[in-house]
C-alpha cells in the first residue's frame, strides 16, 4: 500500500529528529590492542559517535583488528558498524558470516534498532541478478534476513550509473544513501570549491521517499601511490566550507572521511606504521600530523547534533581552530619523482587556510595571515566558526608563516587570543607530496601569557628531489593557564 507524502515526511523529519549523529571513517588495517584503545578513546574525545569500519579483507590482519577494536569500544556507548569496500569484495556471502558475528555486539551500531551496513561503492554491481537493485536484494538483504539480521542498509553508490537522479526509485534495497565523492571538490571544477548540489537532491529525495541520507565530510584528497593512484582534489577551504553546508542542509547523519587513511592524506586521527604494510605511504605521510582538525571538527559535532543551522552557532568552551598550508610552493619543481605530477595538480593554490571558532564576547576581532612576515591578508572576525583561504603564500622559514586572531576591546585595548606558526622539520622523500600538515596554534589569554607548545614542523625539497605541496595543518588549541 503506498503512504501518503505527509506520512512519507513525517516519517523522516521523526528518523532526522532522533538520529543525528556523526561517525569516522576507519580504514580496518593491522593495529595493536593499545593503538585501538588510542583510536577509540580519542574519537570519544572529539564526539563521534561511532567508526565506519571500511573492511576490505578477512585475512587475519583484518579480522583479527576488527576484533581489537570492538573490545577498545567495550564498556563505552561507542560504537562501530561495517562499510564493505566493495572494491575488494565481489560478494556479499564473502562479508555475511562477520556481520554475523558482530550484528548483535552491544558496540555495534543500531539504527532504529537494526543493525546499520554501508558500503564504499557497489552500485554497478549485479552478484549476476537483472540489477544491482535485485542483486543487493537477494544476495545480500534477503540473506541477512534469513540469518535473522534485519539491516538497515545506507550504503554509498554513487558509482551507480545515473547518480544521483531517480536513486531511490532506482534502489529500494536501500534504507538511506551516502555519498562519498561528494565531499571535495571534482577534479574537472577547477578552482570551485566543493558543491553540495548532489547532498541536497539525494536529502530532497530520501525525505521524500521516507528514507535518509549521510553527508560526508572531508579535507582533501592526495594519493600518490604509483602512476594509476596519483590525483589531487582541493582542500584550501574545503573543511569550513563543508561544515556550513551540513549545518543548512542538515543531512540525518554525518560521517567524516577519514579518521586514518594516510594514503589519501584526508585522516584526521592517528595512523599506525603497522597498517601500513608494504607502500610508500609512509614516505609522504610519515609525520605529518592532522589531529589538529579535530579542534574545529569537536565543536561542529556539538552544534550538528544541537541542530545548529549556520556556522555562527558553532561554539567552544574556548577558541579552537586549525591553519595549514602547503610547504611547497606550486611553481617548484622536483624532477626525479618516477610518478610526476598528480592528477588536478594546477588547482592547488599558494594559501595558508584556517578555520577558527570565536567567542560571542562582545569585542571585535581582526584575524591576520602572515607569509614570510609580510601581512598578507586580514579579516574581521565573527562569532563562531572563521574560514579563510589566503593568497599569497611566499617562501620563507617556518616561524615567518603565521597567523593572529586579536580581540578589540572596548576601550580599544587589543589582546592576541589566538597564534600560530609553522615549525622545522625536513624529510628526505623523492616524490611530490600534497599533503596537508597539522601543527599546534599557540593561544594567548588576558596580559598575552604564552602557553608554550612543541610542535615544531617545517618541509624541504632536498636536492630538488620532490615536489611538496604539503599542507602544514595547525592546531589552535586552548590550555588552561
Amino acid at each position: 500500500m503506498r503512504t501518503s507524502s505527509a506520512v512519507r515526511l513525517g516519517a523522516a523529519f521523526a528518523r532526522h529528529a532522533a538520529a543525528a549523529a556523526v561517525f569516522a571513517h576507519y580504514m580496518v588495517g593491522g593495529i595493536t590492542q593499545d593503538h585501538a584503545n588510542t583510536d577509540v578513546q580519542d574519537a570519544i574525545n572529539v564526539g563521534f559517535d561511532a567508526f565506519a569500519l571500511n573492511l576490505m579483507s578477512l585475512e587475519d590482519w583484518s579480522t583479527e583488528a576488527v576484533a581489537s577494536l570492538f573490545t577498545a569500544a567495550s564498556g563505552t556507548d561507542f560504537k562501530l558498524f561495517f562499510s564493505f569496500d566493495m572494491g575488494h569484495f565481489t560478494d556479499p556471502s564473502q562479508f555475511l558470516p562477520i556481520l554475523e558475528q558482530y550484528a548483535s555486539h552491544d558496540n555495534y551500531y543500531l539504527y532504529d534498532n537494526r543493525p546499520f551496513v554501508s558500503t564504499f561503492d557497489g552500485g554497478q554491481l549485479t552478484f549476476g541478478s537483472s540489477s544491482p537493485n535485485a542483486g543487493w536484494q537477494s544476495t545480500f538483504k534477503d540473506a541477512a534476513s534469513a540469518a535473522g539480521i534485519d539491516v538497515f542498509f545506507v550504503p554509498d553508490f554513487d558509482d551507480a550509473s545515473g547518480y544521483p537522479d531517480s536513486f531511490f526509485d532506482t534502489f529500494s534495497v536501500v534504507d538511506g544513501g551516502f555519498s562519498w565523492e561528494s565531499a571535495w571538490p571534482y577534479a574537472d571544477a577547477g578552482l570551485a570549491n566543493v558543491s553540495d548540489n548532489v547532498d541536497s537532491t539525494m536529502i530532497d529525495a530520501a525525505h521524500a521517499s521516507g528514507k535518509i541520507y549521510m553527508m560526508p565530510l572531508s579535507t582533501f584528497q592526495f594519493k600518490h601511490l604509483d602512476t594509476s593512484d596519483n590525483w589531487y582534489r582541493r582542500g584550501e577551504s574545503n573543511l569550513y566550507a563543508r561544515m556550513g553546508q551540513i549545518l543548512s542542509l542538515k543531512p540525518d547523519l554525518v560521517e567524516v572521511i577519514t579518521w586514518n587513511d594516510p594514503g589519501e592524506g584526508h585522516y584526521i586521527g592517528n595512523f599506525w606504521n603497522e597498517s601500513l604494510g608494504d607502500t610508500n605511504i609512509y614516505e609522504y605521510a610519515g609525520g605529518f600530523d592532522h589531529t589538529g582538525w579535530q579542534q574545529v571538527i569537536s565543536p561542529f559535532i556539538t552544534a550538528y547534533k544541537h541542530g545548529a543551522s549556520a556556522v555562527s552557532e558553532i561554539t567552544a568552551s574556548s577558541n579552537v581552530g586549525a591553519m595549514w598550508y602547503r610547504t611547497l610552493l606550486t611553481t617548484a619543481s622536483c624532477s626525479d619523482d618516477p610518478i610526476g605530477l598528480p592528477t588536478a595538480h594546477e588547482n592547488a593554490q599558494d594559501a595558508i587556510n584556517y578555520a577558527i571558532v570565536l567567542p560571542d564576547s562582545g569585542s571585535d576581532y581582526t584575524i591576520n595571515v602572515y607569509s614570510n612576515n609580510d601581512l598578507i591578508g586580514a579579516a574581521a572576525g565573527v562569532t563562531g566558526l572563521n574560514g579563510g583561504s589566503v593568497l599569497g603564500l611566499v617562501a620563507g622559514s617556518a616561524d615567518t608563516q603565521r597567523l593572529e586572531a586579536v580581540e578589540v576591546g572596548s576601550d580599544g585595548a587589543t589582546t592576541t587570543i589566538l597564534a600560530a606558526t609553522g615549525g622545522s622539520r625536513s624529510i628526505n622523500i623523492d616524490f611530490i607530496d600534497f599533503n596537508h600538515k597539522s601543527i599546534d596554534i599557540i593561544c594567548f589569554f588576558k596580559k598575552s601569557h604564552l602557553i608554550p607548545r612543541n610542535f615544531t614542523t617545517n618541509f624541504t625539497c632536498r636536492n630538488n628531489s620532490s615536489n611538496h605541496f604539503n599542507n602544514h595543518l595547525i592546531n589552535l588549541n586552548n590550555r588552561t593557564v
